[in-house]
């Protein structure tokens, strides 16, 4: 049996190959990010110490067709289009005081947020001194920059999460724009959640 040679190519073959292996890696790249993975840069300080401005992230964009998210994942989503109109919720504030805001805008924006799923569907939420209280039990973080901004550190009238909704916060709680001003995010909106850092070199490792 003679072994395989390489055909001879033109120089115009070669080409045509060429820009073909592009196309194809293009396309696959596309599809990858389309259906599986998304590499995100941090946009903002909301989420520090976890995620700094500039660092970067795979988000899975998978998981979340057979499981549901759970408090604690990080995630990328799209905001209602309240939280880019200047903090809007859905509720006048006179309705809710001393409460995070109980209901959303409800169009969905096309930007793309990341935030810790502090709360789910059902849950009891209040916030004290920039913890979230989810049914009468204070979670314990210590990976967060503490609250020192007054009200929004502390909003003791409990809300319930509406139905297939999930509250979100930044792990900056003093300097995070979340749903405690423009309210619960629908699962709809959630594009997959933050699973590893690639970017920067120091900080590679998984969430």
């Amino acid at each position: 049996m003679n072994p395989l040679v390489p055909k001879p190519t033109t120089g115009r073959g070669a080409l045509v190959e060429l820009v073909v292996i592009v196309a194809l890696a293009i396309g696959l790249a596309l599809l990858i990010q389309a259906f599986l993975v998304k590499p995100y840069q941090i946009p903002s300080p909301s989420m520090e110490p976890t995620l700094d401005v500039g660092q970067r992230v795979l988000v899975d964009r998978v998981s979340y067709h057979f499981s549901d998210p759970q408090i604690g994942d990080i995630v990328v989503f799209h905001p209602p289009e309240g939280a880019v109109n200047g903090a809007e919720c859905g509720v006048p504030e006179s309705e809710h005081p001393g409460a995070p805001c109980p209901e959303s805008t409800p169009e969905e924006a096309d930007t793309n947020f990341i935030k810790r799923i502090v709360a789910g569907p059902g849950d009891r939420l209040s916030i004290r001194n920039g913890h979230p209280v989810v049914n009468g039990v204070m979670a314990e973080e210590d990976f967060i920059n503490p609250c020192r901004n007054g009200g929004t550190c502390n909003l003791p009238k409990p809300i319930t999460i509406p139905p297939n909704e999930y509250f979100m916060m930044g792990d900056n709680r003093g300097s995070s724009d979340d749903s405690r001003f423009w309210g619960p995010v629908p699962r709809d909106w959630i594009i997959g959640e933050a699973r590893l850092t690639y970017w920067p070199p120091d900080r590679i490792g998984f969430l």
